[in-house]
């Protein structure tokens, strides 16, 4: 088999440019449309070949190693090419449509943490993305301005070539995508020397974006329309914010219940008390009863966290926990020996449960 550069007249260190451009003088002249003869198809054939293999950078350093570049050397690109030189592409013998240069873009997924807050209601956020947008200089076209796509003299517009090929059962015509449009039928003879062609450059901008409340982490949202564009000013792919909500030092959540532990002096204990503390939404009046005990719970109705389907706020749980002081001055020891007389309270005993009240508050709070 003839080396592909000398097919195409080129050096070994030819550049791409150089490559295309001897690979569409030389398709000017050999294709089958334009020269009928047997041994013009047969060139036009190590032509393309020779194109399709210097124009992929991979197949060309593996050639450029001494690599096979196809299977058995003889022009064909692996299975699909066999199967489509005996029958013809898409299985009936015709080239279908040119490509399309417009392809919908990538989805895109940004990590966005939240605070436990923002949940209670929901949250606007603008969230900023590094993606790709749509060139302003060309807007899409791909072209350099005043320019514009021109039909492929190679293929004729059609984003196919056909070729002839010897096989055992005899010359048979094959289609295959045309090396010099890529198959789309059209070159851009001006790219846009901002996208390079694309129709879309990297860039970072804003999108605005409502968070609903009671989002849970690791929920995703779906934002239609809002990830990248496409090549060629194709369609918007999506964007996907995945949620994380921080951990809280005060608060917790089981579902959409809000939970929190509420430290109280023995006295206050022993004598109840009302008390006003800081919730995530305002403040929160507490009624501790006399007598209130560690590990009781309190429960303030809908003061949790608005349902993400329901719409119903849940509620706030505060769990109790009766501080008894480490420190006690003479007269302060006193006044305790004096309570402890009075109410002859029973030696300490082993509960007949077997999780004790403070490992049952921390399981029941722990979020």
């Amino acid at each position: 088999m003839a080396d592909h550069y000398e097919v195409l007249g080129v050096s070994r260190e030819a550049s791409d440019e150089e490559i295309k451009k001897a690979y569409r003088k030389l398709a000017r002249q050999l294709h089958p449309d334009v020269n009928p003869s047997p041994d013009a198809a047969e060139k036009f054939k190590d032509v393309t070949h020779a194109y399709d293999v210097l124009s992929d950078p991979e197949q060309r350093r593996r050639y450029d190693m001494g690599g096979d570049d196809a299977f058995g050397g003889g022009g064909f690109g692996g299975f699909g090419d066999i199967f489509e030189t005996f029958f013809g592409a898409a299985g009936g013998g015709r080239a279908g449509r040119p490509r399309d240069r417009r392809q919908r873009g990538e989805d895109a997924l940004v990590r966005l943490t939240l605070e436990l807050g923002d949940i209670v209601f929901g949250v606007h956020r603008d969230i900023e993305v590094d993606t790709a947008v749509l060139c302003e200089t060309c807007q899409g076209s791909c072209c350099q301005p005043g320019t514009h796509p021109e039909r492929c003299d190679i293929c004729g517009g059609s984003g196919h070539v056909r070729t002839q090929v010897r096989s055992l059962l005899g010359n048979m015509v094959t289609t295959q995508p045309c090396g010099s449009c890529q198959g789309f039928g059209t070159v851009i003879p001006h790219p846009c020397p901002t996208c390079h062609g694309h129709g879309r450059v990297r860039a970072r901008r804003t999108v605005s974006v409502d968070i609903p409340a009671g989002v849970e982490s690791g929920l995703r949202l779906q934002l239609p329309g809002s990830g990248e564009v496409g090549e060629a000013g194709g369609p918007n792919g999506d964007l996907y914010l995945q949620v994380e909500i921080a951990p809280h030092p005060v608060f917790g959540r089981e579902g959409d219940d809000l939970t929190a532990v509420v430290e109280v002096a023995m006295t206050d204990a022993i004598l109840g008390t009302n008390v006003t503390v800081d919730g995530l939404d305002g403040p929160v009046d507490l009624e501790l009863r006399p007598g209130v005990q560690s590990g009781d719970e309190l429960r303030i109705e809908g003061r949790g966290i608005t349902g993400l389907r329901s719409k119903r706020r849940g509620d706030l749980r505060v769990g109790v926990r009766v501080v008894t002081p480490t420190k006690l001055d003479a007269k302060t020891r006193s006044l305790v020996e004096e309570l402890a007389r009075r109410q002859k309270a029973p030696a300490p005993r082993l509960s007949e449960h077997h999780q004790g009240l403070f490992a049952k508050l921390r399981d029941r709070f722990r979020g």
